[in-house]
């Protein structure tokens, strides 16, 4: 099942995505929230009459850096021998549509491609075993990134936490086996990255695994699972498309911060 969060007049509210066709779309309005049982209303509206929003709004945004082999040595980095995690703030998440706003602060914005796994129920020292039963579903990220400031800056907070740095969307899909899924993105149409999740150093499990060693998950926080190679830069103007085989495409703006 597809779970989209959106406004209509106003009002915000989870529905089901129904239909194939992109323009054929429509939101069966749930009754509640999604992280806990809830009934399809009935209520059917098109997709081409609401405003898509991010399908969640973390409480944190767990992400895991230099978990594919070649973007790690893309940039002259080492591969990890252990998932290697950070933060970005729940005020870096924008949904589909939204505009990417190239900060002030740095000369080298640019795109990482990335499958999130949505966290459904609260969670603490998950075994490998259990990690589907904590699991909602999977969306697609966008881990927007300042490469300057992050190679300058120990810490990473500034060149990945900035406002607008984590597109996410354009909704979650419940029902997907992440093990081996075609992830790319393009920047005006051309293709800059293309990879596998199966490409990935370290699992869905493993990174699951790892985090809920040392913290509680909650209903709603995101993890990414890191980026294949073909990072590159953005620059205002550049509409940039993330796009997940079996979930959908997000598609975000770059313009300049105001």
């Amino acid at each position: 099942m597809r779970i989209a969060r959106f406004s209509i007049d106003g009002n915000v509210a989870f529905g089901a995505v129904e239909g194939e066709k992109q323009d054929e779309l429509v939101l069966d309005i749930i009754k509640g929230i999604p992280f806990a049982d809830f009934e399809l209303s009935g209520t059917k509206v098109p997709l081409s009459k609401v405003r898509l929003l991010p399908p969640v709004l973390p409480n944190k945004v767990v992400a895991f850096g230099r978990n594919y082999a070649e973007h790690a040595r893309e940039l002259g980095n080492e591969v990890p021998d252990a998932p290697f995690a950070f933060f970005k703030p729940a005020t870096s998440v924008i949904g589909p549509g939204d505009a990417i706003q190239y900060p002030s602060f740095t000369e080298d914005l640019q795109h990482e491609a990335e499958l999130a796994v949505v966290i459904g129920r609260m969670c603490r020292e998950v075994p490998r075993e259990r990690v589907k039963d904590v699991i909602f579903g999977y969306t697609c990220a966008n881990d927007v990134t300042a490469r300057d400031v992050q190679k300058r800056e120990q810490q990473w907070a500034r060149a990945k936490g900035f406002d607008t740095a984590c597109p996410l969307g354009p909704w979650v899909e419940t029902e997907l086996d992440p093990g081996d899924l075609t992830i790319q993105l393009t920047v005006d149409g051309q293709q800059r990255q293309l990879g596998r999740t199966s490409e990935m150093i370290h699992s869905v499990e493993d990174l699951i695994v790892n985090i809920t060693e040392a913290m509680t998950l909650l209903p709603g926080d995101v993890i990414l699972t890191g980026t294949p190679a073909g990072v590159g830069p953005l620059a205002v103007g550049d509409e940039v498309a993330v796009t997940i085989e079996g979930i959908g495409t997000l598609t975000n703006k770059v313009v300049k911060r105001g």
